[in-house]
């Protein structure tokens, strides 16, 4: 019977983690190729050609307190001040591809 909880156990964890990493699974090239059309005019590089301390960088996102999948996922959906809204010209999928590229290459520092 111990036998047999635990593999009933193990296999649903087995379930639970593909079914959550199938849920997050981000596209980041598709991000970056968004990105590139639509972010990289203002953002090279993870900069700023706007405001130059609210930059990409891991250190400005966690300062601003923008270092997560759904901060940077509601300010590309809305904007805020300079930073235009893009829910009408991108998908939610697209929008959270960029936020997922920009996450991944904050960390990489952008290189």
């Amino acid at each position: 019977m111990k036998k047999l909880m635990t593999l009933i156990l193990f296999t649903f964890c087995l379930w639970i983690i593909n079914f959550t990493l199938a849920a997050n699974a981000l596209d980041t090239q598709n991000g970056a190729e968004i990105f590139s059309v639509h972010c990289a005019g203002c953002h090279i590089n993870g900069g700023n050609i706007i405001r130059r301390g609210k930059n990409l960088k891991k250190n400005a996102l966690k300062k601003y307190g923008m270092d997560s999948l759904e901060s940077i996922t509601n300010i590309v959906t809305n904007g805020k001040n300079n930073m235009s809204a893009y829910k009408e010209r991108l998908t939610t999928e697209e929008i959270q591809n960029v936020a997922a590229y920009v996450l991944e290459q904050a960390e990489k520092n952008w290189k």
